[in-house]
């Protein structure tokens, strides 16, 4: 497993951040107990297991949601 980070440009209201969870949530290889959305801070924060699925698509489940990605940070867990 690793740890993420997506730095997001604009999170506007706590049903943004609702939307987003359960999108990463949702996604086969991320560890559904570890997502965390910030609101304050614009962050996903989340584990995930890289023989199954990548940052890009995680990046791509939230942008297909209309939010834009500004950086992510992935570290070995």
């Amino acid at each position: 497993m690793k740890k993420a980070t997506i730095q997001l440009e604009d999170l506007a209201c706590p049903s943004c951040m609702q939307k987003i969870e359960k999108a990463v949530k949702s996604l086969e290889g991320v560890d559904k107990e570890s997502v965390k959305v910030l609101f304050n801070s614009g962050k996903v924060k989340f584990d995930f297991d890289d023989e199954k699925i990548t940052i890009d698509k995680v990046e791509n489940a939230i942008t297909a949601l209309g939010y834009e990605v500004v950086k992510s940070q992935v570290k070995p867990a």
